[in-house]
Order: C-alpha cells, then sequence, then structure tokens
C-alpha cells in the first residue's frame, strides 16, 4: 500500500513539473528576460497587379468594419482609385484586425498617411493626409563626353553612372538648338548642375538641372534655369535669351538609335515604286514603338489612317505652320481632330504602317500650303524672347552662381555615384 501511494504521489509531482515547464502564450522565457508576445505586427510590400485599396487591407486581415473606414478616410486626402501597382506601403496592425497606421507611397515626392486616432483600439477614429516625403537635397556638377565607345548621350551618361532619364532632361533643355537623333559626334561633351535627392541614405531621384552644358560640333551651348517672379521656370541662355524654340529640332522622343535616312528632296528614287519623284519631308529611322512628339503647340487637323501615308497626325500651328507625322504604328489615347497639344507633348509611336519598307518616322512641314524643308526651317529659327529687362539683373545674378558651379570640378563617377 506504501508503495502504491508513493507511486501516486511521483506521478502527482512529475505531472505538475511538466505543466509549470509549458511557458505561458503571452511571454517567453530566455535566459532571465521575459519577452512579451507582440500584440501587433507591422506589415511591409507592393501593390499588387489590379489590387485595389479595400481588397489589399482585407488581405491583411483588417476587420472588414476598419477597411470601410479606412476607404472612407482616404476619400478625404486621395482617390483610392490611383492605387498604382508595385508601389510600396506599410502597415501596423493589431492581432485581432485593427490598425494602428498604414503608409502608401503615392510616388516618388508623396505619402499618404493613415493613422488612428484611438491608438489602435475600436471604434477606429482616422485620420488620412497627404504628405511630402522626406529628402535630402544635394547639387552635384557633373560631366561626360560623347566618342567611339559612348556614341549616344544615353551611353555616354550611362558611364559616368548615371541614369537615362537625366539623358532626355539635358536633351529636352537643348531641344531646340541640336537634334539628338543625329547631330552627336565624338568630341562632344556636356557639364550639369543638378539637384538629387536621397532618402535613408538611398537615391531617391533627380530634381532640376539647374545649369548645363552643351558643346557640339566645337560650338558651345550654355542653359540657365530661372524663374522670372510670377512666373514658371525656364531656361534661357548667357545673355538671357530663351532656348525654347518655335519648333523642336527632331520630332523624335530622343531615341538611342539616331540615323536620318532620307532628307527633304525634289527627286528622289521611292524604295518602293522605284521611280523618281519628290520627297517632301525628312524620313527618321526608329525602333518600333518609339515616341513621337510634337514639334510645336497647335491643334490637330487630321488623326488616323491615311492611305499609304499610314497612321498619321497632322498639326495646325502658328504663322500658317502645319507639321505631318507618317507611319505611326498608333496614335495617342484621345487624340483626334480638334485637340489641342502642346509643344513637346507625345502624339503616337513609330511604325511602319502604309507604304513603308520598315519602322520610320516621315516627318512633313508646310507653311501656308506649300512643303519646306523641316531642317532648314529648324535651323534658321530665331532666338527665343529674352528675360524682360526689369528682372535682367536678377537673372544675372543667378546666371553668374551657375555658371561658376559648371565650371566647378567635377566628381569622379565613383564618388558621384556613392552620394546616390
Amino acid at each position: 500500500m506504501g508503495r502504491v501511494l508513493s507511486v501516486v504521489v511521483l506521478v502527482s509531482l512529475v505531472a505538475q513539473g511538466c505543466r509549470q515547464r509549458v511557458p505561458d502564450e503571452r511571454f517567453v522565457r530566455a535566459g532571465s528576460d521575459i519577452f512579451l508576445t507582440p500584440d501587433t505586427e507591422v506589415i511591409a510590400g507592393r501593390v499588387p497587379p489590379r489590387a485595389t485599396l479595400a481588397g489589399l487591407l482585407r488581405g491583411h486581415r483588417l476587420r472588414d468594419d476598419v477597411v470601410e473606414a479606412m476607404v472612407l478616410a482616404t476619400r478625404a486626402a486621395f482617390d483610392p482609385r490611383q492605387l498604382r501597382a508595385d508601389r510600396p506601403y506599410r502597415l501596423e496592425r493589431t492581432i485581432d484586425g485593427l490598425l494602428r497606421w498604414f503608409e502608401y507611397e503615392i510616388d516618388a515626392d508623396r505619402l499618404l498617411r493613415i493613422v488612428n486616432r484611438a491608438n489602435g483600439t475600436a471604434p477606429p477614429s482616422l485620420d488620412a493626409e497627404v504628405r511630402p516625403i522626406d529628402k535630402t537635397r544635394e547639387v552635384l556638377t557633373l560631366g561626360g563626353a560623347i566618342d567611339h565607345e559612348a556614341s549616344s548621350l544615353f551611353a555616354a551618361m550611362d558611364r559616368i553612372g548615371e541614369r537615362p532619364e537625366l539623358s532626355i532632361a539635358l536633351a529636352d533643355i537643348f531641344a531646340g538648338e541640336v537634334d539628338f537623333n543625329s547631330d552627336l559626334q565624338p568630341g562632344d561633351s556636356f557639364r550639369l548642375v543638378i539637384e538629387t535627392y536621397s532618402r535613408d541614405g538611398q537615391f531617391a531621384g533627380y530634381g532640376a538641372i539647374l545649369a548645363a552644358e552643351f558643346t557640339n560640333a566645337g560650338r558651345r551651348l550654355r542653359a540657365v534655369r530661372f524663374t522670372p517672379p510670377g512666373d514658371k521656370p525656364a531656361y534661357y541662355d548667357e545673355q538671357g535669351r530663351s532656348l525654347r524654340r518655335f519648333f523642336l529640332k527632331s520630332p523624335l522622343k530622343f531615341v538611342p538609335v539616331p540615323q536620318v535616312t532620307s532628307r527633304f528632296s525634289r527627286r528622289r528614287l521611292h524604295p518602293i515604286d522605284r521611280i523618281y519623284k519628290a520627297h517632301f519631308g525628312v524620313d527618321y529611322r526608329a525602333p518600333e514603338g518609339a515616341a513621337v512628339v510634337a514639334v510645336a503647340g497647335g491643334v490637330v487637323s487630321f488623326a488616323g489612317m491615311s492611305g499609304a501615308s499610314g497612321r498619321m497626325v497632322r498639326i495646325r500651328h502658328a504663322s500658317g505652320y502645319e507639321s505631318s507625322y507618317l507611319h505611326l504604328s498608333s496614335i495617342a489615347r484621345g487624340l483626334q481632330a480638334g485637340s489641342h497639344v502642346e509643344q513637346n507633348e507625345q502624339i503616337g509611336r513609330v511604325g511602319s504602317t502604309g507604304a513603308a519598307t520598315a519602322p520610320h518616322l516621315d516627318f512633313r512641314l508646310r507653311r501656308n500650303g506649300a512643303f519646306v524643308n523641316p531642317l532648314r526651317v529648324q535651323i534658321n529659327q530665331p532666338p527665343g524672347e529674352p528675360v524682360a529687362a526689369e528682372h535682367q539683373a536678377l537673372f544675372a545674378s543667378v546666371r553668374d552662381q551657375m555658371l561658376a558651379r559648371i565650371g566647378a570640378p567635377i566628381l569622379p563617377p565613383v564618388v558621384a555615384a556613392s552620394l546616390r
């Protein structure tokens, strides 16, 4: 009997010991420290394709009433239908599906933030706002050159560690002076003063080009960004004349495969008909789908299919000019007769519709109904409007500061890249 009682007592003590060694769900013991199980979790991700704000939030097990309140609060600050795939977001939720906060990066500059004033308790009391993303601004002086190894501005910019969008921005500044699709040659060079932004030590994008210098075939062009009081920023040369011209030098949005394959001619051997006939335009060879832009602002007079011209857009401009863009693969959505377009606005894409042997753009220009040579008209454009007399002193001050920066030593590519 005594032995049986001893066994029962021993089993009971062992069982109690086992129960004592099972950790409480509310904490975990590690050595002498006790770590409480967190009652919230932070989730980070990117918006999946075709997601809605409500669907995104429900996918993270937020309560339905919380999701509805978040969508309602968001509408006061941001249209939730503008949610875009692959944009980053973060949120903190409680284990029972309530919200602490939610952040969604609308773009590189703006952040949607929703905060629960009730600190994650029910019912939710939400504030939504769009705020600027905090960034660190730096101003750098950069430079590069065109040569046989880097024969395009894209390649030259890539060689110094910069991104394609900076090439496009630089080309846009001098678009009235240089055709970056055909005018570049070895020995050309560039320098620029550029704003760059970083976030948490990582490159977050380019700001404005504050000043630029481009040497093309021995000709030095300079540009300074200046904002006349009460007006918009624009680029001016050293004398304060606007670099904006009536016509761009090229209707192509700066493609990296530059070549003029056929020029304006009264007698040219037609590549398909094999007879000599007039060619009243300039043919640009370019990749299928390359962007085509309006060389000047105006009103669309035609947009559609036009026989051998293929898919075509015609635009009426001031001073009796009309430009035509032939053989397009597509026309910009919503563009039609009567549409107003701005200079450098995309109107279509390069193609080979109509009578064409390969993808290219046939660009034509008329004045008062008669065809004129586009290249000659573009070369002979007068200088742009100058800075107003009352702002010349302010412009001169900005110009001198920026041109001094243009002449400053250029950071080596490795050092410049480390700052981005």
